[in-house]
């Protein structure tokens, strides 16, 4: 008897005393889910979308990936969803082909945006964003999950919940900066979200990380300010349409 204690007190000490299993390579599927009704409420005439909301689902949801290691990333579109092409003038269009390269050890990124038929090369440094940590845990994809807020384009909140056992700041679009991976994030003024619904620990190839090199190049900045000043006379599509690129 004492034998037998004596050897489950060696494999508890042993158990703890083990270092944490985190993960440094992989790739990330992530579930985005725009609420279209929410969208097509806040236009300026909507009475024709009420006639078509008993027509079409709620939610527009498509599929992007992220594969990634600790020295850099790329996030780009991931499996096709059936019926989404209708959802292109009902909120499921935005930022559909985004492909974002983040280089982690250079503190560059490199993204291919398309906005409506104009396509952009964003070459820039990783945003900054002052995140604020929040007393709130989840889990995500089996991941222990965080909580913490920040805020883009001066006043557009933004939620994420990031793990700490994935050891590479990164996150959906250009989002990054926090203490591990973000694996659930939600911009409430685009009534849109990000959610990570698994995680394959596959190492990644060089050929995963090549980003389509057309467009025209630009800063983020020089970015947000043309799809500002192009939008100008949509009302009250024109604020949202600018976030949408710069996400």
């Amino acid at each position: 008897m004492k034998r037998t204690f004596f050897i489950l007190n060696i494999f508890i000490c042993l158990s703890v005393a083990a270092p944490a299993q985190f993960t440094t390579a992989g790739k990330i599927e992530y579930e985005r889910k725009v609420n279209v009704y929410a969208q097509m409420a806040e236009m300026d005439n909507n009475d024709w979308f009420e006639k078509l909301k008993s027509q079409i689902p709620k939610f527009s949801t498509s599929f992007f990936d992220m594969i990634f290691d600790t020295a850099r990333s790329i996030y780009k579109p991931g499996k096709e969803v059936e019926g989404n092409n209708m959802f292109k003038m009902f909120g499921g269009g935005p930022a559909m082909e985004n492909v974002v390269f983040t280089d982690f050890a250079a503190g560059k990124v490199t993204a291919n945006k398309k906005v409506y038929e104009q396509k952009f090369l964003v070459q820039d440094s990783l945003r900054k964003i002052e995140w604020h940590e929040k007393d709130e845990i989840r889990t995500i994809a089996n991941y222990k999950c965080h909580k913490a807020v920040g805020i883009i384009c001066d006043s557009v909140y933004v939620v994420a919940f990031y793990t700490e056992d994935i050891v590479v700041s990164g996150g959906p679009e250009m989002f990054g900066g926090l203490p591990g991976m973000i694996m659930e994030l939600a911009v409430p003024r685009l009534h849109t979200t990000w959610v990570a619904d698994k995680v394959e620990l596959t190492a990644p190839k060089e050929t995963d990380f090549v980003v389509p090199d057309k467009g025209k190049k630009v800063t983020q900045k020089e970015l947000f300010e043309t799809v500002k000043s192009s939008f100008k006379d949509w009302g009250k599509l024109a604020p949202r349409n600018t976030w949408w690129t710069a996400l």
